[in-house]
């Protein structure tokens, strides 16, 4: 046994790589790409609700019905799904990282144009810019992101989307406590020149270094041709939308939900909504363990599964405990669907599988708050809020039927 010892000792000494409990050091570069990237995705949540709680002052300020400022928010949606196609290109020429460092200072100067308009037709018109500077951002960073994933080679991806969330969170926090002190000028000013410092400071690590692009033989089952390659984007798009249906959904009619049919208070309605976004959040933090355990088709099976329990819990309960219990279990089935269908479809195309998912994401989360409304008028809200349950078995039921490609 001492001589034994000895050899491997001797071994080891020569190749400490042949040891089989020493992990792969990880590149100090795509530490800083990891970390500069995880800063633009919380930066982008930072911004998005800071703009979101200061809606009412806004609309205060340029006098809008509210058919007229729905009208105006629109343009935000509008100039998202617009520019994303293009992103996607720009991507291709000009590199994700150089496109990123420049949509998030952009995004960050057109926060400061909401609150200088005094119509709803400007408003309208600004929040295209807005609303074209999100749309890019988010391409072009979650391009970043496919590319340091891959280099990495650890399925960090929910990762960056829990750092949105955090930023959502902050950003949301931090207006509230403004609200009171700060005219929505002076607020959204201070957010531009926080986020045009942030933007910079973490552009210029982008800048510094190309994305990676390690060689990566595809994955079984993977179409070769560009056409097949295409159709299965798509696929992981329609994943993407019904995630985001359930988001955009409960994020418009959920505090509804609870006010009006369970006869809670405005404070607990909002309470609803906080829960299921804290444990989106907490979803994506566990994201790369369930990814490690259950891989890409099992983490969407379950999430899908275990979204669509919790909604017919959330819309169906009788009482506002069980409701906000299925909003929680909602949230967190949903968490990491979109970040994985993203992920996936940029593994495949690149940036244009990115825009090309992300325009179906987005698409989602237009769709659903006026299905829902519909549907609430037909039928009753309780009923509608199932639809949110639906699509999320839809989106279990496709990763299942595609089972070979999504793994």
């Amino acid at each position: 046994m001492p001589t034994l010892n000895k050899i491997r000792t001797a071994v080891l000494r020569r190749n400490p790589a042949a040891s089989p409990a020493a992990p792969a050091p990880v590149d100090p570069v795509l530490r800083r790409l990891r970390a500069a990237l995880t800063v633009f995705f919380a930066l982008d949540g930072f911004l998005f609700a800071g703009w979101v709680v200061r809606i009412p002052a806004i609309k205060h300020q340029t006098g809008a019905s509210p058919s007229a400022l729905g009208l105006a928010l629109l343009g935000v949606s509008a100039g998202s799904v617009a520019v994303m196609m293009l992103t996607g290109r720009l991507c291709r020429r000009f590199g994700s990282h150089t496109v990123t460092a420049v949509s998030g200072v952009c995004l960050a100067l057109a926060i400061a144009l909401p609150p200088l308009t005094r119509s709803a037709l400007a408003l309208g018109l600004v929040l295209l810019l807005f609303g074209a500077a999100y749309g890019a951002i988010n391409v072009a960073m979650n391009s970043a992101a496919v590319d340091l994933v891959r280099a990495l080679r650890r399925p960090v991806m929910p990762g960056f989307h829990a750092a949105y969330s955090v930023g959502g969170m902050l950003g949301a926090g931090l207006g509230g406590l403004l609200a009171g002190h700060l005219s929505a000028t002076r607020h959204l000013l201070l957010l531009t020149a926080i986020g045009t410092a942030v933007a910079l400071a973490a552009g210029r690590v982008l800048l510094a270094h190309p994305a990676p692009r390690p060689h990566e033989h595809p994955a079984p089952g993977t179409p070769a041709a560009p056409g097949g390659r295409r159709g299965l984007v798509a696929v992981f798009g329609l994943i993407a939308l019904c995630s985001s249906y359930g988001e955009g959904a409960l994020a418009d009619w959920g505090a509804l939900h609870l006010q009006q049919d369970l006869a809670t208070g405005a404070g607990a309605a909002a309470v609803g909504y906080s829960l299921f976004a804290l444990f989106m959040t907490l979803g994506r933090l566990c994201g790369t363990l369930l990814l490690e355990r259950l891989g890409r088709t099992g983490t969407l099976i379950a999430g899908g599964a275990v979204a669509a329990a919790g909604m017919l819990l959330g819309s169906l309960a009788p009482t506002p405990w069980a409701a906000f219990a299925g909003y929680a279990i909602t949230g967190f089935g949903l968490a990491n669907s979109f970040p994985v269908a993203i992920g996936r479809a940029g593994e495949l195309a690149g940036p244009s599988g990115v825009a090309t998912a992300s325009t179906f994401g987005y698409g989602g989360m237009l769709l659903g708050p006026p299905a829902i409304g519909l549907l609430a008028d037909r039928f009753t809200l309780p009923t509608a809020l199932t639809t949110v349950a639906l699509l999320a078995a839809g989106g279990a039921c496709i990763a299942w039927s595609m089972r070979k490609m999504t793994r």
